[in-house]
């Protein structure tokens, strides 16, 4: 079964090791057919031309109201030279030569509240719209634009305006629409004209120079992204920064920034990668040499030597901890850990099981203080908390064992635990020399985290992997003698409905 178990590790480890250097991820669709560039000069036209739109709007309005108090002025000197001549009365034939100089079908004038009509055309006209732009508010000038722009030709109107005769209240006259809608239309024809020719230049002058300050800088950026991912180890592909001091250049920084990152989180991964397919490889091999030697040293236990006999369970403990060690070293290799099976645990008899597996209960220098109350429990997987308390309690007895520490008759490894609520608080302490600051940065990770030579640091961090799997936390708390680590771990979530329902 180990030998199935091993070739089963060394599969997986040699799939996650292919799965680093897998280059042929398929790219990226295509962006449409229509790319920023060609958004961004779309855009630009349609706001340059609703900005014309909405100055069109009132300067149309503002041209009317414009050439109609031009006519009225017209209408104004008419009535002066008609005032002009002798007993107000001048021949027919020049009256019509002025009113058609006015452009006017008929003009009157009221003076000390009394209208009187200066001048009119043979026939009266039909009056079919009445205007006074004495007092003209912007919407209604609007309205009135828009409605001479859409009104059939013929309309005659009435419009009133303030006097500039001496004596006169206001002037009025009577008038053909139509030289006015053309006007007009001949006006927004211009507008419309001005208004693209406007649109086009400013719209190729902001596409020019945001496609050089934005669009160009995106596409290098998202190219190098696409041939970054295609093989992220390459440090060649790493995006080589314009030294621009803008948004731009932050953003090339910091994806620089990452990209270094990630390839060398990348390579350090394939690394392990390798490293733990190779363990996986002559695991079977040690544990078989393992083996032997560990049946060696209880043949050796039964020589009545006082030597042997003082040495030989050390020597068989040492071989248990290599063997142990190559166990994690794989069961750590393989894809995840099984989620926990949690159920109330006795924590003060799975300690002292702990102590017991890892030779401490009968340790010739180092006592075992178990504090923990026979009745406090944990809501947690027991196997994998044995694992923990394992890892943890190893580790404890290799830091009092090492040969930078002077062993005495008070070097103690003591368990505590308590309850506040629903969570469980486990504090594991030693009297050994402390954990070392060049190894708290990477305490809980695999191979960096190791706090004495040549160890792995395995331990801490499949008991990290876990107690985070439990929902929990551990870490090392400064300031104690020796070193000291709390777990916690809170209780599961009852769903009080299904308990109920029970």
């Amino acid at each position: 079964m180990n030998a199935i178990d091993e070739n089963r590790s060394t599969n997986e480890l040699g799939r996650s090791a292919a799965g680093q250097g897998d280059a042929t991820a398929p790219l990226p669709r295509k962006l449409g057919r229509v790319g920023l560039s060609g958004k961004l000069l779309l855009l630009t036209i349609s706001f340059v031309m609703i900005s014309e739109v909405l100055i069109y709007v009132p300067s149309i309005a503002n041209f009317r109201l414009t050439w109609l108090q031009d006519r009225l002025h017209s209408a104004q000197i008419a009535a002066l030279v008609l005032d002009a001549t002798p007993g107000h009365m001048v021949p027919m034939s020049l009256e019509q030569e002025i009113l058609t100089t006015a452009r006017a079908m008929a003009i009157a004038i009221k003076r000390h509240g009394t209208r009187r009509l200066r001048m009119m055309s043979d026939a009266p006209p039909e009056v079919a719209a009445h205007f006074d732009i004495r007092e003209m508010r912007p919407l209604k000038a609007i309205a009135d634009a828009f409605s001479a722009l859409i009104a059939a030709d013929g309309r005659i109107i009435r419009v009133i305006g303030a006097s500039e005769v001496a004596g006169s209240d206001f002037i009025e006259i009577v008038i053909d629409e139509a030289p006015l809608r053309r006007a007009m239309l001949n006006y927004s024809g211009n507008i419309l004209t001005l208004s693209i020719i406007i649109s086009i230049i400013t719209a190729t002058l902001v596409y020019l120079s945001l496609n050089w300050l934005l669009v160009r800088p995106m596409r290098r950026i998202t190219h190098n992204m696409v041939r970054f991912r295609q093989d992220p180890e390459d440090p060649g592909r790493i995006i080589v920064q314009c030294g621009r001091s803008d948004e731009i250049g932050l953003a090339e920084q910091e994806l620089a920034a990452m990209q270094k990152e990630l390839a060398g989180t990348l390579q350090q991964k394939a690394r392990l990668a390798a490293l733990g397919l190779a363990v996986s490889k002559i695991n079977h091999d040690l544990r078989n040499i393992l083996a032997n030697a560990h049946l060696i040293s209880d043949r050796l236990s039964g020589v009545p030597d006082p030597t042997v006999q003082r040495f030989a369970p050390k020597l068989i403990a040492s071989l248990d901890r290599a063997i142990s060690l190559c166990a994690d070293t794989i069961r750590y290799g393989r894809a995840r850990e099984a989620p926990p099976e949690r159920r109330e645990v006795a924590l003060a008899a799975l300690a002292d099981e702990v102590a017991e597996a890892a030779g401490l209960a009968h340790h010739a220098t180092v006592s075992w203080v178990n504090a923990v109350d026979a009745e406090f429990r944990v809501d947690a997987d027991p196997e994998q908390l044995f694992r923990v308390l394992m890892n943890l309690i190893r580790n404890a007895l290799e830091a009092l064992e090492s040969e930078g520490h002077a062993s005495t008759e008070q070097d103690s490894i003591r368990l505590s635990g308590r309850r506040e609520g629903t969570i469980a608080t486990i504090e594991l302490s030693d009297t050994g020399p402390g954990v070392p600051a060049r190894a708290r940065e990477h305490l809980f990770e695999a191979f960096q985290g190791s706090a004495r030579p040549g160890g792995s640091g395995l331990g801490l961090a499949i008991a990290a992997e876990l107690v985070r799997a439990h929902g929990g936390s551990i870490r090392l708390i400064d300031g104690t003698l020796g070193a000291t680590f709390q777990i916690v771990i809170p209780d599961r979530v009852v769903e009080l409905r299904g308990k109920r329902a029970g």
